[in-house]
């Protein structure tokens, strides 16, 4: 199967066999803001984060200027998360700049709690990827996993309201208290209409999601994303890990980027997992960042960290392994021609 198959857009076989440190920036995201209107249990929130100095609120001027050397370098796809993304007053501002900088994908992860008004205005600035939690299938449940109350009806109906006009995918994190839950949460968000479903396991949980297996063929057949990983678990691959037979590189960072700031500086990361597990920045934002990516990458053995053997996700596992497989037929025909010549 090819990689823009599976429903991950912002990978695929041709990106695959042409990243290199000049290739275009594929995808990358901003961590604007750690303010959130939630208390998520599993969530590590920006406690974790081991930059220089605490990260927080990202300084306007900082973020732009980040955007532009993104923008500059071919940028295609653009997430903005946090904490809550829509508690950042100038997350509209930023979103202009990507449209106007020709971005083609402009993506928001949000709790979709926020107030209908706000998504709207997003989309007319130019949002069109909307991903939003959905970690519970009922109010009662839903106001536990969020760690506040009164809030899953508005969600659920947020979600309902901007499927109706864009892309959007939920994202149901698991642990202990909701994987039994797993099947009529995938459900319930089926029934609003979304476009996919990424079902995850929370990293203090990180447990084989036996209970997917069991969510209805018609609702997998509706949802690629949801899809390949029920059939990766069905094969026992757990959505997280690197196994022993996988690609030792992370041929992600060379045009993916990650970074979070606060009002003084900004710093990016190999990868928004990676980040939130406490790893150190590649550096600080500034115009060496590929080049500092690129070096990275020549010294990282993926299997000797532990963040990275133990998180890294199925489809950037795929992706690596598949990055590979393009490396080395290109030095067989590379040896090949030297033969022949």
């Amino acid at each position: 199967m090819k990689l823009e198959e599976i429903g991950f857009y912002t990978l695929s076989n041709d990106k695959a066999k042409n990243v290199s440190n000049i290739s275009p920036m594929q995808r990358c995201e901003m961590l604007v803001t750690g303010a959130c209107n939630f208390s998520c249990p599993y969530c590590r929130g920006f406690e974790n984060i081991n930059s220089p100095e605490p990260a927080g609120e990202i300084n306007l001027n900082i973020a732009q200027e980040a955007l532009g050397y993104w923008i500059e370098d071919g940028l295609k796809n653009i997430r903005f998360s946090g904490g809550e993304p829509t508690l950042y007053d100038e997350l509209p501002k930023l979103v202009g700049q990507c449209k106007e900088g020709g971005v083609e994908r402009i993506a928001v992860s949000s709790n979709g709690s926020r107030p209908f008004d706000m998504y709207d205005i997003l989309m007319d600035e130019g949002v069109n990827d909307f991903s939003i939690s959905l970690d519970a299938c009922c109010a009662s449940f839903g106001d536990k996993m969020a760690g506040v109350k009164g809030k899953w009806d508005i969600v659920a109906e947020n979600i309902k309201r901007i499927s109706e006009r864009t892309y959007v995918t939920v994202g149901v994190v698991l642990t202990e208290d909701n994987v039994g839950e797993m099947v009529d949460i995938v459900k319930y968000a089926h029934d609003l209409g979304v476009a996919d479903i990424r079902i995850i396991s929370a990293a203090q949980f990180n447990e084989l999601l036996l209970e997917s297996i069991k969510i209805p063929h018609d609702i997998l057949d509706a949802h690629p994303i949801l899809k390949y990983r029920v059939e990766h678990i069905k094969d026992g691959i757990n959505v997280r890990g690197i196994r022993e037979n996988d690609c030792h590189r992370c041929h992600l960072v060379k045009d993916d980027s990650v970074i979070v700031g606060n009002e003084n500086k900004a710093w990016h990361f190999p990868c928004v997992i990676a980040m939130r597990e406490g790893c150190e920045p590649i550096g600080e934002v500034g115009p060496k960042m590929r080049e500092d990516r690129m070096e990275w990458f020549d010294t990282h053995n993926s299997h000797k960290s532990p963040i990275c053997r133990e998180n890294c996700l199925d489809v950037c596992v795929d992706y690596n392994n598949r990055c590979e497989e393009f490396v080395s037929a290109s030095k067989e025909m590379v040896y090949l021609d030297e033969i022949l010549s």
